[in-house]
């Protein structure tokens, strides 16, 4: 079993995470619980923090939108970090967080005015702009509020990145950016060099998610920079930073095989310098987005086993208490996870099923043919590696509350999310007059 951060099987044969046992948190938080390690989070935040500054200023951005809360926006700045919003909402947790604005980096494809004014007045480092109208938009409001925005621009460079391989002149059919083949892009950095209320500090890009061939990301790099050197030789203007964006894969299941951070941050580094030597610039700034990475690894989900179905010789089914709701990755992207009995961690897995969730959907499916110890009704099973993109993209469905969350630390847990109640589910509800 693939443990992570600070969990471990207990004297009681139970797993333990952030020195608390996982059978006390259900105890004290019931289920479904999202749990949190401190401690791996914390490390995870360093690590990054440390590869990227080792190759000079180098500054990593924690991509929110993997996990955002209040606590854990606090957590990222303790540890000097910057932030990667894209909405409003996030951006509104930041601040609500009292994290520093200038390490603020605003991303999205169709951010409103509304967002782009709060963006504004509140003072965040960077809007990376991602569209023409955006770029008018942001302009007019930094004229009105008589202020100047520092901004990056979010190119596409024709690069996909799908785990092990790469395609050179790739995936340039995307929602996201001004594409570097063809045009647009040189015709977007014109753009902004003409708007006498915006900065532009540099460019973005991003090419995928769970890469795990760093060669992947030296390629993007090397385009980058040669549209760098390209607006140089036509414009003058010289970029101070370079957003390479995020993606760094995570251990999932076997078979993914994670690079190192050092080699992320060395081979994005190694591209900038020689291409900048070759092209005679200064180097820019490295900054790198990680979410995932930082903390998918840091987080599991509990759930309570509450049925049992046996078809002989086809498949055995659990059901718990969680599901689509809480993860929909399985049911969106067939992603696949690990996971374990923990009142039974220290018992062999000598029984294969599969990890039904509770709602009305035969699609709802958490795992398929888990090797696990023999489950009963009752039993508690964890799955792994779910910080990321769990809590963040949950729903309502069924009108099923969402979980709550815990942090877990040196023997002690400490609630961030309040577990949703029914209450919750008809809070917004209206009913017309004539209905009442």
């Amino acid at each position: 079993m693939h443990l992570t951060g600070t969990m471990k099987i207990n004297g009681f044969g139970h797993l333990e995470i952030g020195g608390v046992d996982t059978t006390k948190l259900v105890e004290q938080y019931k289920t479904p619980l999202w749990v949190i390690d401190e401690a791996c989070f914390r490390e995870n935040c360093r690590v990054f923090r440390n590869a990227f500054q080792s190759t000079g200023d180098g500054l990593v951005l924690y991509a929110c939108k993997a996990l955002c809360n209040t606590a854990l926006c606090k957590i990222v700045a303790e540890e000097g970090l910057g932030l990667d919003v894209v909405s409003g909402g996030e951006l509104f947790t930041a601040i609500n967080a009292g994290f520093p604005m200038k390490k603020v980096y605003f991303h999205g494809n169709n951010k409103s005015p509304d967002e782009l004014e709060m963006a504004v007045t509140f003072g965040v480092g960077r809007v990376v702009v991602d569209n023409f109208q955006e770029l008018k938009t942001l302009n007019r409001i930094c004229q009105r509020l008589k202020t100047k925005q520092e901004i990056l621009l979010r190119i596409t460079p024709g690069v996909e990145a799908h785990t092990h391989e790469y395609i050179k002149t790739g995936q340039i059919d995307s929602k996201f950016g001004f594409t570097l083949p063809g045009g647009e892009a040189l015709t977007a950095v014109q753009a902004a060099l003409a708007c006498d209320a915006l900065e532009l500090l540099g460019l973005h890009c991003h090419i995928g998610s769970q890469i795990f061939e760093m060669q992947s990301f030296a390629h993007a790099t090397e385009l980058m920079m040669d549209f760098m050197a390209e607006v140089f030789k036509l414009t003058g203007h010289e970029f101070k930073e370079l957003d390479i964006g995020g993606g760094f894969g995570i251990y999932y299941y076997p078979g993914d095989k994670p690079g190192n951070p050092v080699e992320w941050a060395e081979a994005v580094s190694g591209a900038v310098q020689a291409k900048a030597d070759q092209f005679g610039l200064k180097r820019p700034r490295i900054i790198a987005e990680p979410g995932r990475a930082i903390v998918g690894p840091a987080g599991i989900t509990l759930y309570t086993v509450g049925a049992i179905k046996e078809i002989p010789g086809i498949r055995k089914y659990v059901a718990v208490d969680g599901g689509m709701t809480d993860n929909p990755r399985p049911a969106l992207y067939g992603s696949r996870y690990l996971a374990m009995v923990v009142n039974k961690a220290a018992q062999e897995a000598t029984e294969q099923v599969s990890v039904a969730g509770k709602c009305c959907e035969s699609g709802d499916m958490l795992i398929w043919d888990a090797w696990l110890a023999p489950v009963e009704i009752g039993d508690i099973v964890a799955v792994f590696a779910t910080g990321a993109y769990n809590y963040a993209m949950s729903s309502n469905y069924n009108r099923i509350p969402r979980p709550a969350m815990v942090l877990v630390k040196d023997g002690q847990s400490h609630l961030i999310l309040k577990r949703e109640t029914y209450q919750d589910m008809i809070r917004n509800d209206l009913v017309p007059e004539y209905l009442k």
